[in-house]
């Protein structure tokens, strides 16, 4: 059993700022050498989020983005933003919604994900950002 621990760090615009990790953690999984097991993915911070979809820009940048803006409005009032001065309550729902982690199977030494899938961190916050995702691979 072979476990290793990486990092990634990337930098974000904010307001719903979204990127590809699919090849970096591809990569990273290849040269592992472990050919079956499981990397788990997680972003630091409580405003953004992991997701695994298909990155294009009808889907990913206009309908996901409306979809949260209906669930999350940036314009409505939070408590959150109350407590602490600042704003963006709804960066931390819709970071909450999506979730910060994934847990991603390893088979035959890859990511196995479909034809139009690939993996993406999102930015909800309202300003840009230094990134961190942790990452822990596990396998044989």
């Amino acid at each position: 059993m072979k476990i290793e621990s990486h990092t990634i760090t990337r930098e974000t615009q904010g307001d719903d700022h979204i990127l590809d990790l699919t090849d970096d953690l591809q990569e990273l999984v290849g040269g592992s050498g472990i050919r079956t097991g499981q990397l788990t993915a997680m972003v630091t911070g409580s405003t953004a989020a992991l997701s695994a979809t298909e990155f294009e820009p009808g889907l990913v940048e206009r309908d996901l983005a409306a979809a949260l803006e209906g669930i999350a409005p940036r314009d409505e009032t939070y408590r959150h933003e109350e407590t602490w001065g600042d704003d963006n309550g709804h960066s931390h729902v819709r970071a909450t919604l999506v979730g910060p982690s994934l847990a991603l199977p390893v088979v035959d030494g890859r990511i196995p994900l479909g034809t139009w899938q690939q993996i993406i961190l999102m930015d909800f916050d309202t300003r840009p950002r230094s990134r961190t995702i942790a990452l822990v691979l596990i396998g044989e």
